[in-house]
């Protein structure tokens, strides 16, 4: 799934608490650093500062009332959409 120029094959959404976690397949839990965007997700940092994952909250709801899910690292960013609707259910 892509998000901006980042590519993330290891993508989970837990419905239940609309949170959709966005990873490079065999980065989870090795962050060396964790950053809160604006707007309220999470973007995870390899130690050498390299983008490894991303972590966005209210993920659906954001996308039924705003139509997009925009995060700030480092600079402003997007999902596509369509790969949005496939996780999402929807």
């Amino acid at each position: 799934m892509a998000v901006g120029s980042y590519e993330f094959d290891d993508v989970r959404y837990d419905s239940d608490c609309d949170v959709l976690c966005l990873r490079l397949r065999g980065t989870r839990g090795t962050a060396a650093e964790i950053i809160d965007t604006p707007e309220g997700h999470l973007v995870y940092l390899s130690q050498d500062g390299e983008v490894t994952g991303v972590t966005l909250i209210s993920a659906k709801s954001l996308i039924e009332s705003d139509g997009k899910i925009p995060v700030t690292f480092p600079r402003l960013i997007e999902p596509d959409l369509a790969h949005l609707a496939q996780v999402l259910g929807g």
